[in-house]
């Protein structure tokens, strides 16, 4: 049995990889999935004061989130959290969640995503708002499909809107 070769060895310095915008938060690109061999990506999300990351879910990936500034609020299933600086939260793939800033300052998380590949639905979603503004219903449905990602509208989004005094995004 013949092994894969180790991925090449990647740097990403503080402050260096793309970045982006995906309407409510930005991203920035720290890893790719051709940097791990498909094992995982990472990418960084700051997140402005009344963020929110509408309720989805993922139908081939696990995230694992990390936060370093601020606080974010998450909500997946029926659990909900906020975490400071130093915590860690798992969201397991087919999972509703939801992610906001819950505090009165900017936020910052470390998102992990295993396997890799979702950093390109990221890239694209920047992309298209760079291009123009909000892409349209149709395109994110397709967008959606590509990448096997599933919207939800669960009762307890109006209470967490209105608890944490989020903007949410339009359409939400």
């Amino acid at each position: 049995m013949t092994e894969s070769p180790a991925p090449l060895l990647t740097i990403v310095r503080p402050g260096e990889g793309a970045e982006g915008f995906l309407g409510s938060i930005g991203v920035a690109f720290k890893l790719w999935g051709a940097d791990t061999g498909g094992a995982v990506s990472v990418v960084e999300h700051p997140f402005p004061v009344g963020a929110l990351v509408p309720p989805h879910l993922h139908t081939r990936e696990d995230e694992y989130s990390i936060v370093t500034e601020g606080e974010i609020g998450f909500r997946s299933g029926d659990r909900e959290t906020v975490l400071g600086p130093g915590g860690y939260i798992t969201k397991p793939r087919g999972e509703l969640h939801a992610m906001w800033n819950a505090g009165s300052v900017p936020a910052r998380m470390i998102e992990i995503i295993s396997p890799a590949g979702f950093e390109h639905c990221f890239r694209e979603i920047a992309d298209m708002l760079a291009d123009g503004g909000p892409p349209t219903e149709d395109a994110v449905a397709v967008l959606a499909a590509k990448y096997g990602l599933e919207f939800g509208r669960p009762d307890w989004l109006p209470d967490v809107i209105a608890r944490f005094d989020l903007t949410p995004p339009p359409g939400v």
